[in-house]
């Protein structure tokens, strides 16, 4: 045989050796792990933090997993005997029953001090099962090519999927047990009780706007609406700091870390420029006019101000992507970036109609925002974080008499007011009042005017208009204009809720 022979042939085992590689797992790591936990049933909940069923690589073991878990769970105990009457009798293992093979884990248990150990182990191959079979799609996906699927897409699937199994130790998603649904909605409630105000959701730091929401609700998508002047950036830019600068992280058992109060916030600024946005939150927490900031008409006590305040600000968990024009996919993929690198509690969009869909140019803008809107819900249940989307309002609402903006006002409005589970609208009735002024201060009707305006002066409406978890209705708020802040109004009888 040649050389140039012999050499295929190699070629050919290493092909063959490489096409029936047994996956990695680990039985024995397995076996001793069920086995510690059948023998003494705290060391399951040394593991239970990060290693789920599905994470062990023989079904039967996944099965006593899930059995034992959901008895410990329950308060009762977990043995060889009470584990055989909820298992399959009619499966052998070998030559052995499940009694049988029940008994040989036990013979085989690790002591409790490396149970997190085996745990581990076994979660961490299962993370390399999941990286081989998402390998495997990609190569054959690229391989075939369907129409449907160009390179691009196929590229934000795979990332959507690493990010998953990066964030859950599981890709697949699929259906839950409702017993599962059930633990997360208690969980949830116990931890509103112990933050500071008892909401479900992350405090926007406006006490009368909590008060109604329950604070942000994860994976809800909230459209912060208004026709021009109205500042609903500056209300988001108050709530995205106001989330940021509460951030009190709290470390959990697998060694990540999650919000006790506040969050990390991502804000995507189409508009502005984050220098821009940086000086309007200056001005909201200096009382520094943002005018007086970008002319450099300040005294020096106002610079010292502004000195301390940026030193403060830095420490702050707020990151800024000013990018013009941003795709959903290309939001999505930097947003699910921006949470494995540094966290993610909290989005911010500002504001829908600049950001453009993943279709073609040819499609027509309802479609589009359709698309953007879809993609953005689907985003925030994917990253489990609320998503605050700011949205135009159409003109129709200057040529009314009630300038109270409407659900039927939002621009290409049908799925912005679909998707969205929380539309607010920012109202200053302050606005249209001050545009209204006669030009003549001796006119009789300048009375008349100056006692409206002083009544509406310094106040804003954050209307709730569609509210799935809880009610609609009106929240009155004061508004700074000259440092471009929203607050709880000083005096309790003006947070009035109209229904």
């Amino acid at each position: 045989m040649n050389d140039a022979a012999r050499k295929l042939n190699q070629q050919n085992r290493d092909n063959a050796e490489l096409h029936h590689r047994e996956s990695p797992n680990n039985i024995e790591a397995e076996q001793a792990l069920l086995g510690a936990i059948i023998l003494n049933n705290d060391a399951y909940y040394r593991v239970s933090d990060f290693l789920k069923p599905v994470h062990f690589h023989e079904p039967l073991h996944r099965k006593i997993y899930e059995v034992a878990g959901d008895m410990i769970r329950m308060g009762k105990i977990a043995t060889t005997i009470t584990l055989k009457t909820h298992l399959p009798t009619d499966v052998k293992v070998g030559e052995h029953t499940v009694s049988q093979y029940l008994a040989a884990l036990v013979g085989g248990a690790v002591t409790i001090i490396n149970a997190e150990d085996y745990g581990r182990a076994i979660y961490d191959l299962a993370l390399r099962r999941s990286l081989i079979n998402i390998g495997e799609d990609m190569v054959n996906i690229a391989y075939d090519a369907p129409l449907d699927m160009p390179p691009q897409t196929q590229i934000e699937d795979a990332e959507r999927r690493l990010f998953e199994l990066a964030e859950t130790g599981r890709y697949d998603g699929g259906f839950q047990s409702f017993n599962d649904a059930v633990a997360q909605a208690i969980d949830m409630a116990g931890a509103a009780f112990e933050r500071d105000g008892s909401l479900s959701g992350i405090s926007t730091g406006i006490h009368s706007l909590d008060a109604r929401m329950g604070g942000l609700q994860r994976s809800d998508l909230i459209v912060l609406a208004g026709r021009p002047g109205m500042g609903k950036t500056s209300l988001a830019t108050n709530i995205a700091y106001n989330i940021a600068a509460t951030y009190e992280p709290e470390v959990q058992a697998d060694g990540s870390f999650k919000p006790k109060n506040g969050g990390v916030v991502g804000f995507y600024s189409l508009e502005m420029s984050s220098e821009q946005l940086a000086t309007r939150i200056i001005s909201e927490q200096t009382e520094v006019s943002s005018s007086k900031i970008r002319r450099g008409d300040i005294s020096e006590a106002d610079f010292e101000k502004l000195v301390a305040c940026s030193q403060m600000m830095q420490k702050v968990p707020l990151y800024i992507d000013q990018t013009g024009g941003i795709s959903i996919a290309q939001l999505s993929a930097r947003a699910r970036r921006l949470k494995r690198q540094r966290g993610l509690d909290c989005l911010v969009v500002d504001y829908i109609q600049l950001m453009t869909g993943s279709g073609k140019s040819s499609d027509n803008r309802v479609q589009e925002i359709t698309q953007i809107t879809t993609g953005l819900k689907a985003l925030g249940k994917e990253l489990n974080v609320p998503i605050i989307a700011l949205s135009q309002l159409s003109r129709q609402v200057e040529s009314r008499e009630d300038k109270r903006p409407q659900l039927s006002d939002l621009r290409e409005s049908g799925s912005i007011e679909q998707d969205a589970d929380v539309v607010l609208f920012v109202f200053r009735e302050e606005y249209y009042v001050k545009n209204m002024e006669p030009r003549d201060e001796f006119d009789p009707k300048y009375e008349e005017w100056k006692m409206k305006f002083e009544a509406v002066k310094g106040t804003a409406d954050v209307i709730i208009a569609k509210q799935r978890h809880g009610p609609t209705g009106t929240v009155k708020l004061a508004f700074q204009s000259e440092y471009t802040r929203f607050t709880d109004l000083a005096d309790p009888s003006f947070s009035q809720y109209e229904h």
